[in-house]
């Protein structure tokens, strides 16, 4: 199922130039790795300090689409450069879900907004992510398939920071949407898991 994590090697094209300055400037994959993960940390704690104000809502968007920048520019600089190593592996697995545990639990302290579904909506993230890192646990690809997948969990939160931050108050709307990115990060679940049976099963002994 086609996801915005599709759209990846044309933003890679984009940012390669920069990628390559980082590892002639003597930065690592990792560092720019942690980057990602404090930008997220730092904007997490900002909205949840203040979840009724609109500038860290507004500004969501920024972050969450340096913070895709930076996940881009990482992984080319592991791949291209020589950089990957079991620890920066590990790092990215970990970070992206920290990351996104930083900046959306916040969101169950926006007023108005129904906070078990804005927590079921990260946990199930969260889960989804765990299933596709578990690929290379019985020798298949990591998969990234959707309907929901991180990227795309980023723009359906971003579009819900903005609406929220224009002034459209939390209702009956922000439940529906809340409940329909849950339906979708369990499909998401079930898709990766699906996938990465039968990759295991269609490998060669």
């Amino acid at each position: 199922m086609a996801t915005i994590y599709d759209l990846k090697p044309c933003f890679q094209a984009l940012l390669r130039p920069l990628s390559d300055a980082l590892v002639r400037g003597g930065l690592s994959a990792n560092d720019v790795t942690l980057g990602a993960l404090l930008l997220s940390a730092a904007h997490g704690a900002w909205l949840a300090l203040m979840p009724g104000s609109a500038w860290p809502l507004l500004l969501l968007p920024v972050t969450l689409f340096l913070r895709m920048a930076f996940n881009a520019i990482d992984g080319m600089m592991a791949k291209e450069h020589g950089l990957a190593s079991p620890a920066g592996a590990v790092l990215n697995e970990l970070s992206d879900v920290i990351a996104d545990a930083a900046l959306y639990l916040p969101f169950a302290l926006i007023p108005g907004l129904n906070p078990m579904l804005a927590v079921l909506v990260v946990v199930a993230g969260i889960i989804a992510e765990m299933a596709g890192a578990l690929g290379p646990l019985i020798k298949a690809p990591r998969r990234y398939d959707g309907p929901l997948g991180k990227s795309d969990r980023a723009f359906a939160f971003g579009l819900l920071a903005v609406l929220i931050g224009v002034g459209v108050a939390p209702g009956l709307w922000s439940t529906l949407y809340l409940a329909a990115m849950l339906l979708l990060s369990a499909l998401t679940v079930l898709n990766r898991a699906r996938a990465i049976v039968a990759d295991a099963k269609g490998r060669p002994a």
